[in-house]
């Protein structure tokens, strides 16, 4: 079975978030940049507006990094605690 490494993989990836999330006070998230990189970036090499590009602002609640540090640790230490199939 490979519950044991799928649970410490989603534990192992809640505590990297968690940690990001302490770390950072906001993220920009911008639209468009990904679909076609270089239309926006000749946009504002040739003097257009940026503001073309929708972006929102993540700003993490204080209450968010560490939901996410005690939800991974928790499912972390379940991870631990399943039987192995062999053993």
């Amino acid at each position: 079975m490979i519950w044991r490494a799928f649970f410490s993989a989603i534990g192992i990836v809640l505590i990297i978030l968690g940690v990001e999330c302490l770390l950072i006070d906001s993220a920009v998230l911008a639209a468009g940049v990904v679909d076609d990189p270089m239309a926006s970036q000749q946009n504002v090499m040739f003097g257009g507006q940026a503001s073309s590009i929708q972006s929102r602002i993540f700003r993490p609640a204080e209450w968010i990094p560490w939901s996410l540090l005690a939800s991974g640790a928790v499912v972390l230490i379940y991870s631990i605690s399943l039987k192995r199939a062999n053993a």
